[in-house]
């Protein structure tokens, strides 16, 4: 377990702050949080770099249960529009960052063993994908309202221009489809603290 402190206070500390950076948006489709929560899969593949891939679990699994209990504070906390978390956001978060986790776990360990890119690239991109697709989905597409009747999200479904410029969408696409392109991002620019820690690691072992 002390080997994997770190690991764990990392991935706490990002689901914290990225809970509290959703927030505060960037102009009309982004949040802050959209920059913070992709290093989340930095932080489990390291762990499963240098640990294996149960370790990483262990990490995503004390990450979950930090998103699990922002939530439940969050569905407690009253804003101008009511609660900051709806038990359908609520349920949306829990589930994408469970399988885009352990999606990006699974598609490591299977690559570790191929060019020092390549495993946490796709790992990531297609974590991040999935960890989008779901959340979006869950917790704003008109066909889910079942889930959570009493929670209106008709402003979500309102049709606009794709990111402002393409086809007629529901709002919440594009606010899925703005997160994912930040968030495919930074999975990219995360390559250069992965590729210097394993070097720092290898170093330290030598």
């Amino acid at each position: 377990m002390n080997k994997l402190l770190p690991g764990i206070l990392a991935m706490a500390t990002i689901v914290v702050a990225s809970n509290i950076l959703v927030q505060f948006p960037i102009g009309q489709w982004l949040t802050w949080g959209a920059f913070t929560f992709p290093f989340a899969f930095l932080v489990s593949e390291l762990v499963n770099r240098f640990y294996g891939a149960a370790a990483a679990r262990r990490v995503v699994y004390f990450g979950l249960i930090v998103g699990l209990i922002c939530s439940v504070i969050g569905t407690q906390i009253v804003g101008e529009f009511g609660p900051l978390v709806t038990i359908r956001i609520a349920i949306g978060s829990a589930i994408a960052f469970l399988f885009g986790q352990m999606l990006d776990v699974a598609v490591f360990d299977r690559l570790r063993k191929s060019a020092w890119w390549r495993a946490p690239f796709l790992a990531s991109a297609l974590g991040s994908s999935v960890d989008t697709v779901l959340f979006f989905t869950i917790s704003f597409s008109t066909a889910l309202v079942w889930i959570d009747p009493s929670n209106d999200v008709s402003w979500a479904a309102l049709s606009v221009p794709l990111l402002g410029l393409g086809p007629e969408v529901p709002l919440w696409v594009s606010l899925g489809l703005a997160d994912l392109f930040v968030k495919l991002a930074v999975d990219v620019i995360a390559l250069m603290p992965f590729r210097i820690a394993i070097a720092k690691y290898a170093a330290r072992l030598a």
